[in-house]
C-alpha cells in the first residue's frame, strides 16, 4: 500500500480528522503531520485568552497517525469498511504546550503487532523539533 492511499481509508472526517500528510510508512513505523487550525472549536474555551491544544486532542492526533494509519498500512489489502481499530490503552507524557497554528509531526515505532493488537512507541514534535509529548499507544484491530 502506498502512503497516499492511507488517509482516504481513515474512519474520520473533519472536524475530527487530525492527519494532514503521511511522510513515511513501512513495516516498522509511520511518520505524519497535522497543523492545528486556530478555528477549531476547543480553542474557544481552553484556556481563556491563552488557547492551547488539550492533551486529549494531542493523544488523538498521535493515535490517528501512529496507530490507525499504521494499522491500515500493516493490514494492507485485508483492511476494509468492516474493519475497526479501537484504542485500548495509552500512557502519554506531556512536555510542552501546542498552540493554534502549530504544525506537529508524529513518529510511531512498532513495539509489536500480533493477534490483532498493535502497540507502538509514539512521539510528537513541534516545528522546532522539540518533543511535546511521547508515550505508548495500543489498539485492537477487529
Amino acid at each position: 500500500m502506498r502512503k497516499e492511499e492511507i488517509i482516504p481509508k481513515l474512519p474520520y472526517s473533519k472536524p475530527f480528522l487530525f492527519v494532514d500528510e503521511i511522510i513515511r510508512v513501512d513495516e516498522n513505523g509511520v511518520e505524519g503531520t497535522f497543523t492545528f487550525d486556530e478555528k477549531l472549536d476547543f480553542y474557544a474555551g481552553h484556556f481563556k485568552d491563552n488557547p492551547i491544544t488539550p492533551g486529549v486532542i494531542l493523544t488523538e492526533v498521535m493515535a490517528q497517525i501512529g496507530l490507525v494509519c499504521f494499522g491500515i498500512f500493516l493490514l494492507n489489502d485485508t483492511f476494509n469498511t468492516d474493519t475497526s481499530i479501537a484504542l485500548t490503552s495509552t500512557e502519554i507524557h506531556f512536555l510542552k504546550p501546542v498552540y493554534p497554528k502549530e504544525k506537529v509531526t508524529v513518529i510511531s515505532e512498532k513495539i509489536y503487532f500480533r493477534f490483532g493488537k498493535l502497540k507502538c512507541k509514539v512521539s510528537m514534535k513541534n516545528e522546532k523539533e522539540e518533543v511535546v509529548c511521547s508515550g505508548i499507544i495500543a489498539g485492537m484491530i477487529v
